[in-house]
């Protein structure tokens, strides 16, 4: 038995509640059973319960075994005085209040289909990494649909809880925010820490002041991520090494540079070098000079995408590192700027939606992911397995929610999809 289980048959009421009882005899009727509670304190609140004559509005806590009310010290919790009735599995041992009065329980062990039981281990006991994949045939498709929305709704407002902490980070400066979100997106995974760890390193305050000079911009980025300390020497790198010398020099740089070692080069096509990539973000910052009001006032996908489609400067059009040309080297491709959008933009626009309470944000950041191809991985490809057609951004991002949070972690009884394959014949 789990307490995750007991939560899903308090929850939906599937147990036997013909003449229903507390442990020391008095009738019970459940007029609501409270709301699920994700936080720390009782499991449900808000519920409505009569036991005996009276009626009771308060909280539900729910453990296996009654003497879980002890092993978790429940009775010395404040938060815990307003549960009404406590509901286990088994009743092992009388539990009393704080003030010494009798904690109201429910047993319910027998009072369960064991059917029920059977079919929620047989989820759990699934050697696929998607539980219910021998089952997703039989799930009704508006309840795979109210579950992706549902997942979809959560990831974004996730991406976005963690832009907010970087705003309050940043005092409420929006600009620097969406940079520092930026220059850590650009470093596609392998070089994600050290890209924020530019960003958090050379203010965009003081990149701003730079952004009509390419060379000067550059030579804050390559000088500050380190590339300019030992660097073969060639008239492009000679220009940035001086111009990093002054302006390093000119805004105290130099005690917060970042060294060469930070950098991953190794198993990484050389269209995704961290050079190529500074190169490429210096072009972005360049082409749009404010990266939050360019999210914010464009209106279109269409504009939006042609913003974030940069060339780097020349140099970087003929060179993978410094002092090593090569015929040509491909721009920020589709994908890269796919995934920009994606991680980058979705995240603001939905987080600025929340902070203005302004819902035509969201509106425009789901419209956005329908423009935007799915996204092609190992978790969209377990999906497509099962015969879902992935057509959108909006369909594989709800899809690695999904999986990440609830499948791979077997939370199938706070998934609509599990439900409804657990419930009652």
């Amino acid at each position: 038995m789990t307490e995750s289980f007991l939560h899903y048959l308090w929850q939906f009421q599937y147990f036997d509640k013909k003449e229903l009882k507390t442990t020391s005899g008095e009738l019970v009727q459940v007029l609501h059973p409270g709301m699920r509670n994700t936080h720390a304190g009782p499991d449900f609140s808000d519920a409505k319960i009569k036991i005996g004559s009276l009626e009771w509005r308060g909280s539900v806590e729910i453990h296996i075994s009654a003497s879980g009310w002890l092993d978790h010290h429940h009775s010395n919790d404040a938060a815990y005085e307003k549960v009404v009735l406590h509901v286990v599995w088994e009743n092992d041992k009388p539990i009393v209040r704080s003030d010494g009065s009798a904690m109201p329980t429910l047993e319910l062990k027998n009072r369960v289909d064991i059917s029920l039981w059977n079919k929620f281990k047989k989820l759990l006991a699934s050697s696929e990494s998607i539980p219910c994949a021998s089952s997703w045939s039989r799930v009704n498709e508006v309840v795979k649909l109210s579950m992706l929305d549902k997942v979809l709704a959560q990831r974004l407002e996730a991406k976005a809880a963690i832009l907010l902490s970087m705003l309050d980070k940043n005092r409420n400066d929006w600009e620097e925010t969406a940079y520092q979100l930026l220059c850590k997106n650009f470093g596609f995974k392998v070089n994600t820490d050290s890209f924020l760890r530019l960003a958090e390193t050379i203010p965009f305050k003081v990149l701003r002041k730079h952004i009509n000079n390419t060379a000067q911009v550059e030579a804050l980025l390559f000088g500050q991520a380190g590339f300019l300390e030992k660097v073969a020497k060639d008239e492009y790198s000679t220009l940035l090494k001086r111009e990093y010398a002054l302006l390093g020099a000119k805004y105290n740089l130099e005690n917060r540079q970042l060294h060469q070692s930070q950098w991953r080069f190794l198993r990484l096509r050389p269209a995704n070098f961290p050079t190529i990539r500074l190169a490429q973000l210096a072009a972005l910052l360049i082409q749009n000079q404010s990266i939050f009001s360019s999210i914010i006032n464009t209106f279109s996908y269409e504009d939006l995408y042609k913003r974030l489609a940069v060339r780097q400067s020349a140099y970087w059009q003929t060179h993978y590192q410094f002092g090593k040309p090569v015929d040509r080297v491909p721009y920020l491709g589709k994908s890269s700027v796919q995934n920009l959008i994606i991680n980058t933009v979705i995240p603001v626009l939905v987080a600025y939606g929340i902070r203005q309470d302004d819902q035509r944000y969201m509106e425009r950041a789901l419209d956005w992911l329908q423009h935007l191809p799915s996204e092609m991985n190992t978790i969209t490809r377990q999906w497509s397995g099962l015969g879902l057609k992935i057509k959108t951004a909006f369909d594989s991002q709800a899809l690695i929610e999904l999986y990440n949070a609830y499948c791979l972690k077997r939370r199938c009884l706070d998934c609509t999809i599990g439900t409804s394959l657990v419930k009652p014949s």
